[in-house]
């Protein structure tokens, strides 16, 4: 065996022997006031899955047995040391759930992507029946919403989707494109700026985020903020091209004025076409 085979093969043995599955912890918590007050146990399960430095990442299961809410990073140790594994549970009732949800979510998936918009509502609304904070469900059916043109639904969707931390994860990127794209596509720039704005307190370093923050900006004509992000996604990428041409758009069209371009020296980066189209 060859040492690149040797390694591939400890890799799946690691994947293999990794933590995943239900554990319970235990609190003491105080029932009822006064005269009546009384303490008991209670019994919180946890959905788990190791990653790496032996660390474990802990999700709660609500009232449906299915992962959902805040997730948390927590030392393996510590939970070998305060949690309870709860393979039988999980075996019968977590994973049977976990895995029907995602069925639900593929099929109203389907639907929206062919076009089938009040099927694809029907599913996505019985998979948040079940967790109201799925990322996936909300996502495909705010999408159904703006396809259908159905603003104020999608609107309720976005107020939604913009609490959830884990809305702007990476596993959840390409989701999280379309519905940007689609909010603009329907002119609700004002919620794309809120959408956009909420991702940048959460990822930072990250040029199409402050390439799209900028069109955002454009659309209500605030050119100075557009050119400020502008800039942010040239200082992170300098070979970004449709952040190149966008500047030049702006320089083009003199909507901002030529002294700032110099000051902050963002025609560096690009040379100007003898054409150039409003940014798409």
């Amino acid at each position: 065996m060859s040492k690149q085979e040797q390694v591939d093969n400890n890799d799946r043995q690691n994947e293999k022997t990794r933590i995943q599955g239900v554990f319970s912890s235990q609190s003491l918590v105080k029932v009822g006031t006064g005269t009546t007050q009384k303490k008991t146990i209670q019994k919180t399960y946890w959905f788990v899955q190791e990653l790496d430095d032996e660390q474990v990442e802990i999700q709660p299961l609500n009232v449906n047995y299915v992962p959902s809410g805040p997730k948390s990073i927590i030392p393996k140790d510590e939970l070998l040391d305060k949690f309870s594994p709860e393979p039988e549970f999980y075996t019968s009732t977590v994973y049977p759930k976990m895995r029907e949800i995602n069925k639900t979510i593929a099929r109203a998936d389907r639907h929206r992507q062919k076009g089938e918009s009040y099927s694809a509502e029907f599913e996505y609304g019985n998979a948040l029946k079940v967790d109201i904070e799925n990322i996936r469900a909300n996502f495909g059916l705010g999408l159904t919403y703006l396809q259908r043109g159905d603003k104020e639904k999608a609107s309720n969707i976005f107020q939604r989707l913009v609490k959830l931390d884990a809305a702007f994860e990476k596993e959840h990127k390409h989701l999280f494109n379309d519905f940007g794209i689609s909010l603009r596509k329907q002119q609700m720039y004002e919620q794309a700026l809120e959408y956009y704005t909420r991702a940048l307190e959460l990822v930072q370093n990250d040029e199409h985020l402050h390439y799209n923050v900028a069109r955002a900006y454009f659309a209500f004509k605030k050119y100075k903020d557009t050119l400020e992000h502008l800039k942010k996604a040239l200082q992170l990428n300098p070979e970004f091209e449709e952040a190149k041409k966008f500047v030049l758009y702006l320089k083009k069209h003199n909507l901002i004025p030529k002294s700032a371009l110099t000051e902050n020296k963002v025609h560096q980066n690009a040379q100007t076409p003898e054409s150039q189209g409003q940014p798409s």
